[in-house]
């Protein structure tokens, strides 16, 4: 995982979900939240945490990770490229 800097939408709860994202000096804007999920039970490694799978003005999808208790945020890297697919 690789730490990033978040913007969020703040409605009925702060960090709600994902308006734009940071790598580095690269700034994404998200145009849609394509899938969101929670991983509710801690364990060794996994902290509680929402994921967001998003795409973003290019027209790539890419999944951030949100450590609720830390309030930290990650891109979420596989064996695959970070840039994992295209958006429809």
């Amino acid at each position: 995982m690789l730490p990033i800097k978040v913007e969020c939408h703040s409605g009925y709860k702060a960090d709600e979900y994902p308006i734009c994202f940071y790598l580095e000096n690269t700034k994404f804007e998200i145009t849609e939240v394509s899938d969101h999920w929670y991983q509710a039970e801690p364990s060794p490694g996994l902290p509680v945490a929402d994921y967001f799978k998003v795409c973003t003005a290019g027209n790539l999808e890419y999944i951030i990770k949100h450590e609720l208790l830390s309030d930290k945020w990650f891109l979420v890297i596989t064996k695959e490229p970070v840039i994992r697919f295209s958006c429809n």
